[in-house]
């Protein structure tokens, strides 16, 4: 499972031409399924991101998680993560998982990261998607349940 995680001020994701999640302060998770991953990645992604110590404290130092300063996640799911651009022009995605397993995936992740008692908000799997956001500092991590990167 990899997530591209950005400290936002704000962000919302639109289908439809209407807003379908909105949050303020904290975390947009782009979230991708492999084919391999199970819901051990799900735990491990979760609990990461929602610990991660990118928030700044009161001397300016990143040391505070999501938790700490009771932000909000968007949650988008995003196939694209696993596309495999190291040949040709068109990336491969044989390392993404099928719809089906990676809907389910996303779900349960949404759902435990809810668990966190954060404000959870969420894109539309499978649908046409724009998103916007105001990237905080900038900070933008990569993750990779299988610590890849």
């Amino acid at each position: 499972m990899r997530a591209v995680v950005q400290r936002v001020s704000e962000a919302s994701v639109e289908v439809d031409n209407k807003i379908i999640g909105k949050i303020n302060n904290g975390l947009l998770v782009l979230l991708g399924v492999g084919k391999d991953d199970s819901e051990e990645d799900i735990k491990y992604l979760a609990e990461k991101i929602i610990h991660l110590r990118i928030f700044d404290d009161k001397d300016g130092k990143m040391n505070l998680s999501l938790l700490d300063v009771n932000g909000e996640l968007l949650i988008v799911s995003q196939f694209t993560l696993y596309g495999d651009c190291r040949r040709g022009r068109r990336p491969s995605y044989s390392e993404s998982a099928p719809p089906e397993k990676a809907e389910k995936l996303y779900n349960l992740f949404v759902d435990f990261s809810k668990k966190s008692g954060l404000k959870v908000e969420t894109g539309r799997f499978g649908a046409y998607m724009k998103v916007s956001l105001v990237n905080d500092g900038p900070v933008t991590l990569l993750l990779d349940s299988k610590k890849v990167f």
